[in-house]
């Protein structure tokens, strides 16, 4: 059973948020929470808070179902562009130039995998290495 979470309107570009988002695709939540927590950029703060409500909308969903022998795993995380405020600012002999101050979207789907889909996706990240 799956859980969906969005975050809408995000005032950074998505160019940034994605460099976070890779980060995290396919991986177990744990292991993405851990990732997230000590992340330097600015995206990975909103990205683990999103991914703490995917984690209680699944929570809802699966109340029977204990949380640690769930699997959960990234199933996707994308990040769409969103509003583009457009704003000119000043430039020297009576020219402006153009600002675009972007925003996105982010969308994360976790899921609940197998014990064997799990120990060949670990199997997988230790051989892309």
């Amino acid at each position: 059973m799956e859980a969906i979470a969005k975050l809408k309107n995000v005032p950074t570009s998505p160019r940034k948020m994605r460099l976070v988002a890779n980060l995290v695709r396919g991986k177990s939540v744990n292991k993405a929470l851990g990732l997230l927590k000590f992340e330097a950029n600015a995206g990975a703060e909103k990205i683990e808070k999103l991914l703490l409500s995917a984690l209680s909308n699944w929570q809802q969903k699966n109340e029977d179902v204990r949380l640690e022998d769930a699997n959960l795993v990234i199933k996707s995380i994308f990040v769409d562009e969103g509003k583009m405020l457009k704003r000119l600012r000043p430039a020297p002999q009576g020219r402006g130039h153009r600002i675009r101050k972007r925003s996105n979207h982010v969308t994360i789907v976790i899921d609940s995998i197998s014990e064997e889909e799990l120990v060949s996706i670990s199997q997988n990240s230790v051989k892309a290495k």
